[in-house]
C-alpha cells in the first residue's frame, strides 16, 4: 500500500532541469575552451548538487584550486541567473492536478539537490507550500533525506517511493532503499529496463492509482 511520495524537483515537478544547463554554460562562458566539456559534466551528473559539480570541474576539468569564497561566489551567481527563469517555467504536465488528487490522501515530500533555502522560496513563489508536508533541499542528499524523513516521520520505506528523472536519483533510491519510478519525456530512457518510467505526472497519477 503506497502512503508517501517524495518528488525531485528540476524536471519533475517544473520543467527546470534546460534552465539549469543554460546557466552552467553562461556561469563559465570565459572558459571557452572548457564551456561544452562542462556543460556535458552538468548534463551527464543531472541531480547531483551544484556545489559538488563545482568541485569537480575546477579539480578535474579547469585544474584550479577552488577556495570556499569563490565556490560561494559561483553559488550567487547560478542563483542569480536560474531564479527568475525558475520563477516562470512551465510545471510538468499533470502536476498541479496530481498534488490537488493526492495531497490530502498521501505524504508528499520533496527531496532535491537545489540549495534548500532556494528550493522553498521557489516551492512557496509557485504556491505548491500547501502541498507538501516537508521540502528539503542540499546539502543534504536526497538519499539522507529520504532515510532522515521515514525515521523522524516513522514512515515505511516498503509504502514509499521516489519520482526523478536522473540516474543520480535513482541511484540515492536504491541507497535509501525505497521504489522508484522515472520521470522521462520525449527522448532518452536513461534508466534500466526494468525501471517503470512516466512521462509526466498525469501518466504518475494512473501508476499511484494502481499503487493504492
Amino acid at each position: 500500500m503506497l502512503k508517501t511520495i517524495f518528488f525531485d524537483f528540476d524536471g519533475v515537478i517544473l520543467e527546470s532541469a534546460g534552465i539549469k544547463t543554460e546557466a552552467f554554460r553562461k556561469l563559465f562562458s570565459n572558459y571557452p575552451k572548457h564551456v561544452d566539456e562542462i556543460v556535458k559534466y552538468h548534463e551527464d551528473n543531472a541531480g547531483v548538487s551544484r556545489y559538488d559539480k563545482f568541485d569537480y570541474i575546477y579539480g578535474d576539468i579547469l585544474k584550479e584550486k577552488l577556495t570556499e569564497a569563490k565556490k560561494s561566489e559561483l553559488g550567487k551567481q547560478f542563483s542569480e541567473l536560474v531564479l527568475k527563469e525558475i520563477e516562470r517555467c512551465p510545471f510538468v504536465i499533470g502536476t498541479i492536478e496530481f498534488l490537488e488528487a493526492y495531497s490530502k490522501k498521501l505524504n508528499l515530500f520533496v527531496a532535491s539537490a537545489t540549495p534548500d533555502e532556494e528550493l522553498k522560496y521557489l516551492i512557496k513563489k509557485r504556491g505548491l507550500s500547501g502541498y507538501f508536508s516537508g521540502v528539503y533541499g542540499a546539502p543534504a542528499k536526497k538519499s539522507e533525506i529520504i532515510l532522515t524523513v521515514i525515521s523522524n516521520k516513522r514512515l515505511n520505506k516498503e509504502e514509499s517511493i521516489f519520482i526523478g528523472d536522473t540516474m543520480a536519483d535513482y541511484e540515492h533510491s536504491v541507497k535509501a532503499g525505497v521504489s522508484f519510478i522515472g520521470r522521462v519525456p520525449d527522448g532518452e530512457n536513461p534508466f534500466p529496463p526494468d525501471i517503470k518510467t512516466v512521462r509526466d505526472l498525469n501518466e504518475f497519477s494512473g501508476v499511484v492509482e494502481e499503487l493504492l
